[in-house]
């Protein structure tokens, strides 16, 4: 298949590395990272582009909200030859030492949504590539951000009449925050040998209203917005250190044949 059918990307639109945020509007925010913009599709939730950071091509695409969305797009964007995929979402922490703009780098998902679970059965763990999220700390201290590394919780639902009581649930097992997306990407992602992590930018802090805090990150709230371009950075710089330990390691591997 020439032109993927969601994504409407080729493979001559690939990148090695894929930066995922689920909004289009935030594809529009990493455009100012990247050198030799090009844009490449936006159908349904999927916005598209590619670009340069540090000499390195990467693939910004959106995902929209939830993990059947995000499946799709992991599907598609392995058929283009897509290898490396880093989710840039927003989250609300669990934890009450979570502020707006703190960054979680997700080790771990609880799989308390459909999607993953109808890939495999629900004892099959939702974890991250190992190489890939100790670049991405490395890269958060290296642009001296705010960042706590653990378990998040990844569900399909804000309005139920038992929200609160699941919160308190998942806090009291010391899982740090929850988003929609993280359990399908990861537990996706290592069915089909992808490597994947996740960074999520808090927005909404425990025990805070979440229509109030959700209301001022789409308005622009200042932590909010600062947390959002922290997690950009990571995740392209993140990219830079993934390509190089690859290059060490070829060339470390030529030169053993060389013997």
């Amino acid at each position: 298949m020439d032109v993927q059918p969601h994504i409407r990307c080729r493979r001559e639109d690939a990148a090695e590395y894929a930066i995922l945020p689920g909004d289009p509007a935030r594809v529009e925010r990493v455009k100012k990272y990247l050198a030799q913009v090009k844009e490449i599709a936006f159908n349904r939730e999927y916005k598209s582009i590619t670009g340069y950071y540090k000499g390195i091509k990467v693939l910004v695409m959106s995902t929209g909200m939830g993990g059947t969305s995000v499946g799709i797009a992991i599907e598609e964007l392995k058929q283009i030859g897509v290898k490396t995929m880093i989710r840039i979402g927003s989250c609300g922490a669990l934890q009450k030492e979570i502020h707006l703009g703190d960054l979680i780098i997700a080790n771990g998902a609880v799989r308390d949504e459909g999607t993953s679970k109808s890939y495999v059965e629900s004892i099959y763990p939702a974890i991250p590539d190992t190489d890939l999220v100790f670049q991405v700390i490395e890269a958060a201290k290296s642009c001296g951000v705010s960042y706590y590394v653990g378990k998040v919780r990844s569900h399909d639902t804000f309005y139920t009449e038992r929200e609160e009581e699941i919160d308190h649930y998942w806090s009291k097992k010391g899982i740090l925050g929850a988003d929609m997306e993280t359990a399908a990407l990861f537990t996706i992602g290592s069915l089909r040998g992808i490597r994947t992590a996740s960074i999520l930018n808090t927005v909404n802090e425990y025990e805070v209203d979440l229509t109030e805090e959700i209301d001022a990150y789409v308005n622009g709230k200042e932590e909010a917005m600062w947390g959002e371009q922290n997690e950009i950075r990571t995740a392209l710089e993140a990219c830079v250190r993934m390509e190089r330990e690859h290059k060490k390691i070829k060339k470390n591997v030529e030169e053993r044949k060389s013997l």
